[in-house]
């Protein structure tokens, strides 16, 4: 018999398959905020911005890929949206939004061993990852970022947002939902986990922060991971007038590259 954690982290899918069998495209608002807090975003859509190839890890139903499409200018973008739920990538082929010119949906494991279909080492030019991360295991990171590094260009950009420690959705989850330290798992049987800014750190770049080392929010680099170009906590209060709540967001936000110099040639 499964442990409470294998049964879960074991079949990962098939939690997600339902979660939008039951929600469709319904559950998540489109994130049309995207280009405000990414510029990146409204510089690549632009008529005369050229080829870009833009890949976005955990496309779910395409409430992020769809809005970009919409303000697109470029005949040149190419959007790669890709999710590990086969029943999301259905939902984005299914829409009325779905033009093959400028996208394509596709089933991909970003924490898997494969490249996802259609795109080759050092093919894409901006990765998007919006509250995907988090839902992995933390065993799996590493195979998800080598991935994601093996992908891009040089010099080409991740644009990251997740969960963050202390997140008003971390603090409301009962003991019963607990996986392992600052993982958990929801009453859909989706994964999460919450983040603090030093590991991301860590993770992205291969290497820990120190006082001897350059600050995070400096234009620096690991020598085998990613350059930190920005990276920070953003925490807001929200209010519910009609219930009178007070409740406390806590995102992290950044941007990551792969370092564009001749001599940064490994791999995190």
């Amino acid at each position: 018999m499964l442990t409470y954690p294998e049964r879960f982290n074991s079949e990962p899918a098939k939690w997600w398959n339902q979660f939008y069998k039951n929600n469709t495209s319904n559950f998540f608002k489109d994130r049309k905020w995207l280009q405000q807090e990414f510029p990146v975003l409204s510089e690549v859509t632009q008529a005369d911005a050229g080829s870009v190839t833009l890949l976005e890890v955990g496309a779910g139903a395409g409430n992020t890929a769809f809005p970009i499409l919409a303000h697109n200018q470029n005949p040149y973008l190419k959007i790669h949206a890709c999710d590990f739920s086969k029943i999301a990538v259905e939902v984005m082929r299914e829409s009325e939004a779905y033009n093959t010119r400028h996208i394509q949906a596709d089933l991909w494991d970003a924490a898997g061993e494969e490249l996802p279909p259609g795109l080759s080492e050092s093919s894409v030019d901006v990765v998007l990852m919006i509250f995907i991360f988090s839902a992995l295991s933390p065993t799996q990171w590493q195979q998800a970022v080598r991935n994601i590094y093996r992908l891009l260009k040089p010099g080409g950009e991740v644009l990251f947002r997740d969960y963050g420690r202390g997140d008003l959705a971390q603090v409301r989850f009962k003991k019963g939902r607990y996986l392992q330290e600052n993982f958990y798992v929801r009453g859909d049987g989706t994964r999460v986990y919450f983040f603090e800014k030093e590991e991301l750190v860590k993770i992205w770049t291969g290497r820990s922060t120190s006082s001897a080392e350059p600050s995070i929010d400096d234009d620096s680099s690991g020598t085998d991971g990613f350059e930190i170009i920005n990276l920070g906590v953003d925490r807001r209060l929200l209010v519910n007038r009609a219930k009178q709540i007070k409740m406390y967001r806590c995102w992290m936000q950044g941007r990551f590259r792969k370092p564009s110099s001749n001599n940064s040639t490994g791999s995190p």
